[in-house]
């Protein structure tokens, strides 16, 4: 065929103008004149499209780990608060296999929903203490979030931002309490909207309440501050330290690779909800005999009726009489010893478990998810054009790591010159 004695030529200019935008080169074979024209950025393309699943891979992940700590820790918080108000209980449920016998009785007997009680109220309650934060944040300006940056004004105002928020939201979560702990088989259900009333009343009557043993709102208010106060600080110093380490952690192991250039977001991803899970479980464990004294007080008073969890199979009713935080903290310890301030730890040990096993499983499916990606290899597509402009073939190549661009370029005008 005419025109392949300069093939070779042909080869070595159409490898140097592979970086332009569009390779263009007329080729004569026989009576017909062909212009290749041949797109030179599938790479850039591919790692496009490789960004946009990574972003929704992080979205997915996010989501997972929001879900997970709101939704499907909530059966292992109703356990835990159950053991935690229970003053009179026998067993303590210091570790986990010691509550299991009670939750499978609690299934038998109520059916799995029995520990999904007062998940309404739980999300109305974090709810309104964002829509709070936000309201008080664009009255007042104060920052609802703070970093490394934030000015030590900044966040002596979110700091009292906090207080305010937290101050406002206790009668509402005192009314979410009760409807947690309380049994299914022994008590009415509430409605949906029903943690509002309550937690109004509980603040309209500021200093006589309207049940006997009840205390007023004005001694639970400033416990309540104080305690959620002081946590939320904790949490953000241990949450802060753990981030600093594993960003540190992920940039040396990313240097000690021998220079290879990594995406790192879903690392730096994964950094960040390990280091949120480990400020949680961390604050959980100290603060833990706090809540236990806190909730006994909000709940004094209510007549709540809880479900046993000595056996799992009838109902107490809980009468206390605590005068305040130190009144209860005393009786506590004289009563039950220092154990008794850790009442449904096993609960809460149940809980993370579950927590670390769904961000296990999420990160394996995601690392499944980009490793195959990741390895496949994008489409060149080459056309062929005549000399009017008018397409007349074009051929779809996959991209191979044994072979070069220039190969694939040869290979697919070799077969266009042989039809």
């Amino acid at each position: 065929m005419a025109g392949m004695n300069n093939y070779s030529s042909l080869k070595f200019q159409a490898e140097r103008e592979l970086h332009d935008d569009h390779l263009g080169k007329e080729h004569r074979t026989g009576d017909r004149d062909l212009h290749l024209s041949v797109p030179c950025s599938p790479s850039k393309k591919y790692s496009d499209t490789q960004d946009d699943v990574r972003k929704y891979l992080v979205v997915g992940v996010q989501w997972v780990s929001l879900v997970t700590e709101n939704l499907l820790s909530h059966p292992f918080v109703v356990l835990r608060r159950q053991c935690q108000v229970y003053n009179a209980s026998r067993r303590y449920h210091l570790h986990p296999f010691q509550l299991l016998p009670s939750i499978a009785h609690l299934h038998r007997r109520q059916g799995l929903t029995t520990l999904w009680k007062g998940v309404g109220s739980c999300l109305l309650v974090r709810g309104m203490t964002l829509a709070i934060d936000d309201f008080i944040s664009k009255v007042t300006s104060w920052p609802k979030e703070v970093d490394s940056r934030t000015t030590l004004k900044r966040f002596g105002q979110h700091v009292l931002l906090k207080c305010i928020s937290i101050g406002l939201v206790v009668p509402f979560h005192a009314a979410s309490l009760v409807e947690t702990v309380q049994s299914d088989i022994a008590s009415e259900k509430p409605g949906l909207f029903d943690v509002f009333r309550e937690g109004s009343l509980r603040l309209l009557y500021w200093s006589s309440p309207q049940k006997g043993r009840m205390l007023p709102a004005w001694a639970l208010i400033g416990p309540s501050v104080s305690f959620g106060i002081t946590k939320y600080l904790f949490n953000l110093v241990i949450r802060g330290v753990s981030s600093r380490i594993i960003r540190w952690r992920i940039t040396n192991s990313q240097d000690g690779q021998s220079g290879k250039s990594q995406d790192t977001t879903l690392e730096h991803l994964n950094g960040e909800i390990y280091a949120s899970l480990i400020a949680i479980l961390t604050t959980e464990v100290i603060f833990f005999p706090f809540e236990t004294i806190l909730h006994r007080l909000q709940l004094q008073g209510t007549r709540t009726i809880i479900d046993n969890l000595d056996n799992g199979y009838d109902v107490v009713p809980i009468l206390t009489n605590y005068q305040g935080v130190v009144d209860c903290f005393q009786t506590t310890i004289v009563s039950e010893g220092v154990s008794g301030l850790y009442k449904g730890f096993g609960a809460m040990i149940l809980q993370f478990a579950a927590h670390v096993a769904v961000i296990k499983l999420t990160k394996w499916v995601v690392n499944q998810i980009v490793e195959v990606i990741s390895n496949r290899p994008p489409q060149l597509i080459v056309k062929y054009y005549n000399l009017d402009g008018i397409a007349s073939n074009s051929r779809s190549t996959t991209l191979s790591p044994s072979l070069s661009s220039t190969e694939m370029e040869e290979n697919s005008l070799g077969q266009n010159s042989l039809d």
